[in-house]
């Protein structure tokens, strides 16, 4: 594949694109200007709910991003929600009931696209004070459809808590986690960043024999795989999940280092 280029560019955010600052270098940016400038679409594939979209949106301008792990497509230059694959209050309430009878001690939030919910126990560990924040008691968010459900338990760990959490949602929903506390991020079955990046690549007339992808967390595998086993390139950062490093084809710098930017120089 010495000669081998994208046709599509799709990036995990927070670990990857994003240095530990939450800054992306200007090296970076000047290098998906680039490709972009060559017709290569730049896709954002994130765990992040569109309202914390705004900043990247200053740096990135256009393009469509995938959000929620695929649950909404947004397109940045509007600022709209383009599609959205929710969970149904019927599988939320069931879900989060048999939950919290298995571990009394979880507690919930949900992403409603631009806005987002939680139950005042729940400790939001950013954007506490953003516009669209409220709390909610768990009876009114589970009574409309959600983009994603969030789990979190202050005392298990991460591992853990995600399996459980995966054991007792089975088929009904999706389960996974980008994050490095006992958080479960819980969308619709069948939704994953692999589908919305599906979607999108669709839109441009892209499998993925001609997709690369950067990732470095668990909700970054089911995309990793799509492009893997359809012939495009999988590339974990060096800090990357263990299990995300056992699906990847290439394996580049961390975040810091800006190893997006690296590996896609490499290919000119």
């Amino acid at each position: 594949m010495s000669d081998w280029k994208p046709r599509l560019i799709a990036s995990d955010m927070d670990g990857t694109l994003l240095r530990w600052d939450d800054t992306v270098s200007e090296a970076t940016v000047a290098e998906l200007g680039r490709w972009r400038a060559d017709g290569v679409p730049v896709v954002l594939a994130t765990g992040r709910p569109p309202r914390w979209m705004v900043r990247i949106r200053e740096v990135l301008g256009t393009g469509t991003a995938v959000c929620c792990n695929g649950a909404v497509l947004l397109d940045l230059e509007r600022f709209e929600i383009v599609h959205e694959d929710p969970l149904d209050p019927e599988v939320l309430e069931s879900v989060t009931t048999e939950l919290r009878r298995q571990q009394p001690d979880t507690w919930f939030a949900v992403e409603y696209g631009l806005e987002f919910r939680h139950e005042p126990i729940y400790e939001p560990r950013w954007d506490v004070d953003a516009p669209g924040v409220a709390e909610a008691t768990l009876a009114e968010m589970v009574a409309q459809p959600v983009a994603k459900l969030l789990a979190r338990h202050e005392s298990m760990t991460r591992d853990a808590f995600v399996d459980l959490v995966g054991d007792v949602v089975g088929d009904r929903a999706t389960v996974t986690t980008s994050s490095t506390d006992a958080l479960a991020e819980i969308s619709a079955p069948g939704v994953t960043k692999a589908t919305g990046l599906a979607r999108v690549a669709a839109g441009h007339g892209v499998g993925p024999e001609d997709v690369i992808v950067f990732g470095d967390m668990p909700n970054d595998i089911a995309a990793f795989r799509w492009v893997r086993d359809g012939g495009g390139r999988a590339v974990a950062m060096a800090h990357a999940h263990p299990d995300l490093l056992d699906v990847a084809t290439d394996v580049t710098g961390t975040n810091d280092d800006d190893g997006v930017f690296a590996f896609l120089r490499s290919l000119h």
